[in-house]
């Protein structure tokens, strides 16, 4: 009986790094025949790959940072490694400290160094994207499968994609009928992103690229309440962000803003961003999530390059980016008025969509 080659693939990022494996993960079922086993930081990696077809199984470890002696999950994880020392590894970390734990972990489950390849062995093309950079890793072989494998070639897919099951669709209807929300145009405001808070606080704008400040996010919904009287805006966020969040919504003094940061568990925000009418939001990521369920959206850049971070959508023209270098190096240099337009080209562009769906073909 032949051993099936059930790829394993390991990335300690937060969400929009996990995210960004998706292309990565689909590319490496179609070599190997097989979905992938995912070995990842934070429990949110279950739910954002529950029900996808290239993923088989997630080995998530919520404290990875702890000492290996004190961390049973992390010994868990190591005996789940040696049942799968037979397979190709794929280690997708760019961060040293995390590497040097992933190399730990490796050696203790006695995988073999021949059985992996590191996507730091692989230069990173100037000013190319990290999803090319991720499927160049996808694209090499680990030497103990070279016989077998370096010659496969796949083309799949750039552009992260999600399923949103049935059973998370009709959850999200529920939620969206009791909320009172059904049947409205709902915009989606992500103001904060990973830098936004600190075990103090609040961080100081002055200290975060990524921060806009609140007269710009209430100026922004005036605007869309004008061209879109009928539409609810939520202010999207983590359950740690919903102070926050509660503090520019009461600063907005705007009505049908809602904070909704408390109640989006990652499956029922994938099935929200599959109907929203849009979202706006800095560079962080649910923008990524936003791009990948075919959500229109607007993203604003601070210092990192949007050529190497856009999201990416299966339609490109629903991705408005604005900011980032060589443009700019923070979000509060991006005004209010160019979010606005860049938000209703995306309207306009639905409209036209919706217009040639709807134009008799004895018309056209």
């Amino acid at each position: 009986m032949s051993i099936p080659f059930r790829p394993l693939v390991i990335r300690f990022g937060r969400l929009g790094d996990t995210l960004l494996l998706q292309p990565l993960l689909r590319r490496l079922h179609a070599r190997y025949g097989q979905p992938c086993t995912l070995l990842a930081a934070g429990g949110y990696a279950i739910d954002l790959y529950r029900e996808q077809p290239d993923v088989a199984e997630v080995i998530a470890l919520r404290s990875h940072h702890r000492p290996l002696p004190l961390s049973p999950e992390q010994w868990r994880a190591i005996a789940a490694l040696r049942r799968m020392r037979h397979v190709p590894v794929y280690v997708c970390e760019p961060q040293p400290r995390s590497l040097e734990r992933i190399d730990s972990l490796l050696k203790l489950a006695g995988i073999p160094r021949s059985h992996c390849v590191f996507l730091n062995d692989i230069p990173l093309t100037p000013g190319g994207h990290w999803i090319e950079h991720l499927l160049e890793l996808a694209d090499a072989t680990p030497t103990a499968f070279a016989d077998r494998f370096a010659n496969v070639a796949c083309a799949t897919s750039v552009v992260p994609e999600f399923v949103v099951s049935a059973s998370e669709r009709a959850e999200c209807d529920r939620w969206l009928a009791a909320r009172g929300l059904a049947g409205r145009p709902l915009v989606l405001l992500q103001p904060a992103n990973k830098r936004t808070l600190r075990w103090s606080g609040v961080r100081k704008a002055s200290d975060d690229d990524k921060s806009w400040p609140i007269e710009n996010w209430a100026g922004v919904v005036a605007a869309i309440r004008i061209q879109l009287p009928q539409a609810r805006v939520l202010l999207c966020g983590s359950s740690a962000e919903y102070g926050y969040l509660e503090n520019i919504r009461k600063a907005m003094a705007q009505p049908d803003v809602e904070v909704v940061a408390k109640e989006l568990p990652l499956p029922r925000m994938r099935a929200l961003l599959a109907v929203a009418h849009s979202m706006i939001s800095v560079d962080t990521g649910p923008a990524h999530l936003a791009a990948a369920m075919g959500c229109p959206l607007v993203v604003m850049f601070g210092s990192v390059s949007p050529g190497h971070w856009r999201p990416r959508s299966r339609v490109p023209e629903a991705v408005q980016v604005l900011g980032g270098p060589p443009v700019s190096t923070r979000v509060d240099a991006i005004t209010p008025v160019q979010v606005i337009d860049a938000w209703l080209a995306l309207q306009l562009r639905a409209e036209k969509a919706a217009a040639q769906v709807l134009e008799p073909t004895s018309l056209r």
